[in-house]
């Protein structure tokens, strides 16, 4: 059973984060041939950030696709079947950025070789490459014990759960989220809420559905341990 006074080795900082969104360095893409050459040699930033800062974005709302190719197949180019296909992809499961790229290139390849010609976007609405640098912020919250990382989650804004929760995959050892790697020093008395988070498949949810998400959690680990 965890102990939920127990001061962990080391507290916990809560951040918050925000995003700062520039050019991404290649040129836009009119098509879909023009798309596969730019995937080809862009920085793996802007793979990160068409795949990965779509949740924290709060211009991008879309709720089939995750990633900003899937909608702009869907969107743009009325290609249901590139955006399914790339819509399926959670980076999150390759272990680099490069094999998401081999792969996203990979599915464009298929694709194009099954359509009779290669259509073209409309005026203006052309595929453009970003990226972005994350601002990390403290909230001046520190946490000493597991007791105050499960009262604080619920509270915590929506760019304290994006940063400590999937940012957090770019930065830990493990490629875990920051809860987890916290909770780690508590040993196996914190094992089953740490795997109660990591079992969250968080990469298909908006933010507002991941708190939703890690709260329920939270209150059922609660409730368990009321019942031991």
């Amino acid at each position: 059973m965890m102990r939920a006074a127990e001061k962990l080795s080391m507290p916990f900082e809560v951040k918050d984060c925000t995003l700062i969104t520039r050019m991404g360095g290649v040129d836009s893409a009119v098509n879909f041939r023009e798309l596969r050459k730019r995937i080809a040699v862009c920085p793996t930033e802007c793979l990160f950030h068409h795949f990965c800062e779509t949740q924290i974005r709060p211009s991008f709302d879309d709720p089939e696709f995750r990633n900003d190719f899937a909608v702009w197949s869907a969107r743009v180019m009325r290609d249901r079947v590139l955006a399914e296909r790339l819509g399926i992809l959670n980076p999150y499961t390759f272990d680099t950025l490069e094999l998401l790229r081999e792969t996203v290139l990979d599915i464009l390849d298929e694709r194009m070789s099954e359509l009779p010609y290669i259509p073209s976007a409309p005026k203006d609405d052309d595929f453009r490459f970003m990226q972005a640098a994350t601002v990390v912020f403290d909230c001046g919250i520190t946490l000493e014990t597991p007791k105050d990382l499960l009262d604080a989650v619920p509270n915590m804004s929506f760019g304290s759960i994006y940063y400590h929760f999937i940012e957090a995959r770019r930065r830990t050892e493990n490629r875990t989220d920051d809860f987890t790697a916290w909770l780690e020093d508590c040993g196996a008395a914190c094992e089953e809420l740490s795997s109660a988070f990591a079992a969250v498949d968080f990469y298909y949810l908006t933010l507002p559905r991941l708190k939703t998400t890690l709260v329920k959690v939270i209150e059922q680990f609660q409730r368990r341990l009321a019942n031991a």
